[in-house]
């Protein structure tokens, strides 16, 4: 058998990019849901545009988004029909509290939740909870400045304490945040920081790294005590980075830039912070406020599994070497001439899939469960309706391939797979609708119009029979 008995097929969404009802249920305003369509998108994503609120002229997709805050059964019916074994979905936080600090956290926002995992085990699938999928409350961000602020952590652990309370017994896999070495390269979308002119970037945005490390150990240690039966998970935008040439200083670009992203997952499966971050902050002047409390969590309260996204592997080079750059998913780096990419200019890589598997398995130790992975690309509704996306079939065909190579000839060991965007949704990138990735075809287009239909593309019927087969027939 390729695949372990009980490995867990399914997809994942994000609540900012498929919820909307922005404004119902009692639910406050969130950094995500700020983040215009359009080019002012990315600064506002990297903190270098102040928006704090909804501005005119623009168009705020996040808004409604896919309108699964209604349609969430008929969705979660779709996933079933397809066979998921589980769904990963985030949490909005403030659906929870809506404002981040308040002593008492919102019922309706905590009955929707409750309503849709129990939605998810009437089609016998288990829900993968993210707690901050890039969510975070607007107030914090204009009260106490984001994640830079120590006194975040507190309120995390509030926030995590009446999750894994209200839902023992509804949710037992559980990420503490999504990606969370995007605060390097979006930094208000990772942790809420809007930077004023003047301040060390660099500081603030490992300040806010730390006190995000020390809130994802305190869920770590909350959610055991509550739940002995909780698996809790770090999640890492993994994509290992290859040296663009064999010279020794483009191996060392990749080295550097592996370590920056490994990092994070450094701190959460081992406990403590490596000894290269500790040098570089260290040489750089940056001064974390680490305490001796904040060591002992780190220390005590490792996740259990590593879990990750990965769309392509990059390419380092250093500055002297002359090559041409790209950017993809907020990384930059070396063009790798030995690879296609897709629409948006991402290097589609799926030996790299096995490559990057290896290097975490190797490094960590511990299960690895990829939860985002995935094409994005434009499709065409025929004239009788279909949507003929062998494309992402085939993407998708080649990933999975390479993924059960990693477990039976390279001894990985894997919990589950999860698509990223088994229905379409807002890119968190662009922001775009044409930038799709389901299996479920949403009729929505860029400036949000459409009716929001759900259809099914071809590529539905064959990821159903791959979960049939557990990974048998990938024809």
């Amino acid at each position: 058998m390729a695949f372990p008995e009980g490995f867990l097929w399914g997809g994942a969404t994000a609540a900012n990019q498929c919820e909307g009802g922005y404004n119902e249920g009692g639910r406050g305003l969130a950094n995500v849901d700020v983040m215009p369509h359009g080019p002012e998108r990315r600064a506002v994503g990297a903190g270098l545009r102040k928006m704090l609120d909804f501005e005119d002229g623009y168009y705020y997709p996040a808004q409604n988004a896919i309108d699964m805050y209604h349609r969430y059964r008929e969705d979660i019916k779709l996933f079933g029909e397809m066979g998921f074994k589980t769904y990963r979905l985030s949490i909005g936080w403030t659906r929870i509290f809506p404002n981040g600090d308040e002593d008492e956290p919102n019922e309706e926002g905590l009955a929707f939740y409750e309503d849709l995992f129990r939605a998810c085990h009437e089609q016998g699938i288990e829900p993968l909870v993210t707690i901050t999928h890039f969510d975070l409350p607007i107030h914090l961000i204009k009260e106490y400045g984001g994640w830079r602020n120590r006194k975040l952590i507190d309120m995390y652990k509030k926030l995590v304490t009446v999750l894994f309370t209200r839902y023992k017994g509804l949710v037992k896999y559980w990420l503490t945040f999504n990606e969370i070495n995007m605060i390097l390269h979006l930094p208000f979308m990772g942790a809420g920081l809007v930077f004023e002119e003047g301040e060390d970037k660099q500081a603030i945005e490992y300040l806010a790294a730390h006190n995000e490390l020390v809130a994802s150990a305190w869920a770590t240690k909350i959610g055991h005590e509550i739940d002995p039966e909780n698996k809790i998970g770090c999640m890492l935008a993994a994509g290992t980075y290859y040296p663009y040439s064999c010279k020794p200083e483009d191996v060392r670009a990749a080295q550097l830039e592996n370590q920056k992203n490994y990092f994070f997952v450094d701190v959460q499966s081992r406990g403590y912070y490596p000894a290269y971050a500790l040098k570089m902050l260290e040489r750089d002047g940056i001064d974390i406020g680490m305490t001796d409390e904040d060591k002992r969590v780190l220390a005590e309260n490792t996740v259990d599994f590593i879990s990750f996204s990965y769309y392509s592997t990059r390419c380092a080079a250093d500055e002297s070497t002359e090559c041409e750059r790209t950017q993809g998913n907020a990384f930059a780096g070396a063009k790798n001439p030995y690879l296609k990419a897709s629409q948006w200019g991402w290097a589609i890589d799926p030996l790299g899939f096995r490559i990057t598997l290896n290097d975490l398995w190797d490094r960590y130790q511990k299960p690895l469960f990829v939860v985002e992975n995935g094409l994005g690309a434009k499709d065409v509704v025929e004239q009788d309706g279909s949507i003929n996306d062998d494309y992402r079939i085939d993407y998708l065909r080649q990933h999975i391939a390479a993924m059960r190579d990693a477990i039976t000839e390279d001894g990985v060991e894997m919990l589950g797979y999860t698509t990223w965007g088994p229905i379409d949704l807002v890119s968190a990138g662009t922001g775009e609708m044409s930038k799709r990735y389901g299996f479920i075809y949403v009729d929505r287009d860029d400036a949000g119009n459409g009716t929001l239909a759900r259809s099914k593309k071809k590529s539905f019927d064959w990821y159903k029979k791959v979960i049939a087969t557990n990974g048998e027939d990938l024809s």
